[in-house]
């Protein structure tokens, strides 16, 4: 595994161990890209364009408003794109990234 330091806010709630229910930390999006990310903008490694904060913590913009990244996507199809990318990153499944993070002292 590569070594590499991504930088979030300091008032952003620490990363969650895997499997436990994700806290929008932000960890796994400024870490590498998902393959949403990867399809959409044509990237392999993080962090992830679509990451943005809102209130403290982190959300994906293809999950909230992809039309905002596509911007050929019709408004009728707006609904079912924030329903793919939403399954496609297991929105509400619980955190599944293995990445280790060491806060700075």
């Amino acid at each position: 595994m590569v070594d590499h330091i991504v930088h979030l806010y300091h008032d952003t709630p620490s990363k969650p161990a895997p499997g436990e229910p994700c806290n929008r930390c932000g960890v796994c999006c400024a870490a590498e890209t998902c393959p949403a990310g990867r399809l959409v903008f044509r990237q392999r490694t993080g962090p992830c364009p679509a990451l943005v904060r809102h209130d403290g913590r982190y959300a994906c913009e293809l999950a909230v408003m992809p039309e905002r990244h596509i911007a050929i996507l019709p408004l009728h199809l707006h609904p079912l794109a924030v329903r793919l990318f939403r399954r496609w990153i297991s929105v509400g499944t619980g955190c599944d990234s293995v990445v280790n993070v060491v806060n700075p002292q």
